[in-house]
């Protein structure tokens, strides 16, 4: 009888370590994709998804999943970013937008970056408003940002200006700060000037303070805000990095990094522990995600990319780990359906597990990834 109850027990835990992810392409027609956020864009109480496509911002509304134009053809150029979250506690998100995406431009701030706050219609499905604010050459990534009692607007370029090559004039990484009225100026603080390619930033927000870590050609840096933003531990300099994210585990904290800029590696590293090559086979890895999807008490990392790799695949993996980080597990969450160009994650449908959603780059595709 100890034998049988031991060995459904050990059933059951390896079924519980096994990921089961039901797709759902929810628009086939995207033009690229470039990035996702997730927040309640209506009032409903449930999350949308909100996309930085080609030509369009645009969202769709949980449930039927229809597809509405926030804004189109702000600039003569790309969109490439976007930023939602309800930073003024009324239910529903305010986003900011990134455009005019020209990375070869690295001198001409007419032809290279924006940064636009979208105004929000009585009706969410009408047309938003734009209002430009300053920017630099390649802007690429943007956040809200919980700092205390307010939230600023993170925005990382791609370059500094006049950068070639990744060499020359830093990255400068602002923070803006809306105003009541935000047509007027917006007050902004430059948190960091000395990075070079920088290409993605995690935030980890707490009680008392903000930490950003920002990944780029030097490796990662952290700054914290308690009552300004300071340059803070962990900061690793000997690797390249474009993609990161962060976790605390056994009291250790550590990071999933792709490595270098668009690369083939995914490899976790932290300040107490050795650098670990999870996999060498992406190609242009270009989205990660950490978090505990399988609800087994250790995070687990989901890595995308967008070009056939040495199996002449696209797609999207699942590293499952030990307690101890000690072994990691790959499991195929997308087979050559999906060329990763973003992901994020959120619980969609209220069941209390985490749901991932992708945008493909030449797969041309949405695709909600439902947590079963």
């Amino acid at each position: 009888m100890k034998t049988l109850l031991f060995s459904l027990f050990c059933m059951s835990f390896c079924l519980a370590q096994t990921p089961n992810f039901v797709a759902q392409t929810i628009d086939n027609q995207v033009s690229i994709g470039y990035g996702l956020a997730i927040g309640d864009v209506d009032g409903d109480k449930k999350p949308d998804i909100i996309m930085a496509d080609q030509k369009q911002f645009v969202w769709y509304r949980n449930g039927d999943w229809k597809r509405f134009v926030l804004i189109e053809n702000l600039t003569d150029r790309d969109n490439v970013c976007i930023a939602a979250r309800d930073i003024d506690g009324d239910g529903k998100v305010e986003i900011a937008v990134g455009a005019n995406w020209n990375p070869g431009e690295t001198n001409d701030l007419s032809k290279s970056g924006s940064v636009h706050y979208l105004i929000r219609p009585n009706n969410p499905t009408d047309k938003w408003e734009a209002v430009e604010l300053p920017h630099e050459v390649t802007i690429h990534r943007m956040k809200w940002v919980k700092t205390k009692n307010k939230y600023q607007l993170v925005v990382v370029p791609l370059h500094g200006l006049g950068n070639k090559n990744g060499e020359g004039v830093g990255v400068k990484i602002w923070a803006y700060e809306p105003p009541k009225d935000v047509k007027a100026a917006w007050k902004r603080t430059l948190i960091d000037s000395t990075m070079h390619l920088t290409h993605n930033f995690e935030v980890k927000e707490d009680k008392n303070s903000t930490y950003l870590t920002i990944g780029g050609k030097e490796g990662l840096r952290t700054f914290q805000y308690k009552d300004k933003w300071e340059k803070a531990g962990p900061e690793i300099t000997d690797m390249p990095i474009g993609e990161l994210k962060y976790a605390l585990t056994n009291k250790k904290g550590y990071f999933a990094t792709v490595q270098p800029m668009h690369g083939n590696k995914l490899v976790v590293v932290g300040a107490e522990m050795p650098p670990v090559v999870l996999t060498d086979n992406l190609n242009q890895g270009h989205a990660l995600l950490m978090a505990d999807f399988l609800q087994q008490g250790t995070p687990q990392i989901l890595v995308g990319w967008r070009e056939p790799n040495q199996d002449k695949k696209v797609g999207i993996k699942m590293f499952v780990p030990n307690k101890s980080l000690s072994n990691w597990v790959a499991h195929v969450i997308d087979d050559n359906k999906m060329a990763c160009e973003d992901m994020q994650m959120a619980d969609l449908d209220g069941d209390g597990k985490l749901d991932v959603v992708a945008s493909g780059r030449a797969t041309k595709n949405l695709v909600i990834y439902w947590n079963r």
